[in-house]
């Protein structure tokens, strides 16, 4: 068998011609200094954890004399990582508040036992000496940690690093190189650092809220709020800093919100990581001098947290989308909308089975308009409402603005164009939409195809 294996891959790849991983780097540019969220600070060095030299440790303080409102969603794999278990420990010591977060990349600190556990609070307590929060006698450091599950961290190094920046000459700050050296810091097989920054205003106040992301691959994330405060893949991890003032409950209810219709609707290979982490900080520091802010609460002013809650949204499914259009080997970013379900569960399902089937993912790469693949992918899923076969449509989307291809209607096949699907399929970005005639809910799912590149980068990722 072993020597019929190359004349069988020989075969089988002159069948398609592959095609070049589009540029990515276009999707990070320079932010203004200002357009960054008052009172904190940041920087990313290199620590010894990567071999390359890369920047693999990134630091995030608040520098406001009281700690910042804190909320999370983790991971709810089995095997949540030690930054996870911790991070979420520190949370509910500290009832929802903290003073700065520390990020290793490079090894995830997962499933390393008591060491592992060890070396997440080592990180912990040399982050919170930085801060000064080791003086208040509590924990205020969030931890997150990415790379290769099962090894342990170089933790002498990773310490030697925090402390580094105790001295005058430390490279924290708070411009655009700062937080670029930050997010720079998260990357393992990201291809660009992954940034962005937005201002909002609620009754008449400017606001500010930046933040930053990391992952390509082992991205099918479902993530929920620590333990404590509600229910209970490389990786997902982000976080997102606001100078807003937002009470502790409030901001715990909008990133879980957030989570589930940006971060939670995405996927890149349909794997769950060990350690997706995302974190927010809300430190109040946008009035300086003498001025309050009163916070932001659902129960006090609902006018007004509805809106920090659809901006920070929209700002989420902004950053959770540079995920997808970084996906490992990714030539396509294809948004999948299922319409026309009983339920929102329902249309969320459907889009993310859809989205991880590796029969569509492929065809999608290989531009063939093989939609019973969609097809079968929807009717794989049980729902609150049974599907009636006879209702469902199946579509392509140009991004051009020309008109839809119409694959399936009410269950009877059309006639499709080929060429033109081609066509549609032969550019980065194309939805997928599915229609399945039963009530009004809806939902989206971002994802990529599934490439030669694919299979080559995580074939040899440890190495």
């Amino acid at each position: 068998m072993a020597g019929r294996l190359p004349a069988l891959w020989k075969r089988f790849s002159s069948t398609i011609t592959p095609r070049p991983i589009p540029p990515k780097a276009h999707h990070h540019a320079p932010i203004p200094d200002h357009a960054f969220p008052r009172g904190y600070v940041l920087t990313g060095l290199h620590a010894g954890v990567k071999k390359t030299g890369a920047l693999d440790l990134a630091l995030i303080l608040s520098t406001t004399p009281d700690p910042a409102s804190a909320a999370a969603c983790f991971t709810r794999n089995a095997f949540k990582a030690a930054p996870v278990v911790v991070s979420e420990e520190v949370l509910q010591r500290n009832g929802g508040t903290a003073r700065a977060v520390v990020v290793n990349s490079g090894c995830a600190n997962a499933v390393t036992g008591k060491q592992g556990m060890e070396d997440a609070w080592a990180m912990v307590r040399a982050t919170d000496a930085l801060s000064g929060a080791d003086k208040a006698g509590a924990n205020q450091t969030l931890v997150m940690s990415t790379g290769v599950i099962g090894q342990y961290l170089p933790i002498a190094k990773i310490i030697a690093g925090i402390q580094s920046q105790a001295a005058q000459n430390n490279s924290l700050g708070s411009t655009f190189d700062a937080w670029e050296r930050a997010a720079k810091a998260l990357m393992t097989t990201d291809t660009f650092p992954k940034l962005r920054a937005r201002t909002f205003t609620i009754n008449g106040k400017e606001y500010r809220m930046a933040g930053m992301d990391k992952g390509a691959g082992m991205i099918h994330p479902d993530m929920g709020p620590p333990r404590t405060i509600g229910q209970l893949h490389a990786t997902l991890l982000g976080c997102i800093l606001t100078d807003a003032a937002v009470s502790r409950r409030s901001l715990q209810s909008a990133l879980t919100y957030a989570v589930d219709r940006s971060f939670n609707s995405i996927s890149v290979d349909g794997d769950m990581s060990t350690n997706d982490t995302i974190l927010v900080l809300a430190n109040g520091a946008a009035v300086t001098g003498s001025g309050i802010l009163e916070e932001i609460d659902e129960e006090r002013d609902p006018a007004a947290y509805e809106i920090f809650r659809d901006e920070f949204t929209a700002f989420a499914t902004d950053l959770a989308q540079l995920v997808v259009r970084d996906g490992e080997g990714a030539t396509k970013f294809i948004t999948v909308s299922v319409e026309g379900a009983a339920t929102y569960a329902d249309a969320h399902l459907i889009a993310s089975r859809i989205s991880t089937s590796a029969l569509v993912k492929t065809a999608l790469y290989g531009q063939d308009a093989n939609w019973g693949r969609i097809l079968a992918a929807t009717g794989s899923v049980p729902l609150s409402t049974p599907l009636d076969p006879k209702r469902v449509s199946v579509s392509f989307i140009p991004t051009d603005g020309s008109p839809v291809l119409p694959l399936l209607v009410n269950g009877e096949p059309e006639m499709v164009d080929e060429a033109r699907a081609k066509e549609i399929l032969s550019v980065e970005d194309l939805e997928v939409r599915v229609q399945l005639g039963i009530g009004k809910e809806s939902a989206k799912y971002w994802t990529c195809d599934f490439s030669y590149d694919y299979v080559r980068i995580n074939g040899d990722y440890r190495s």
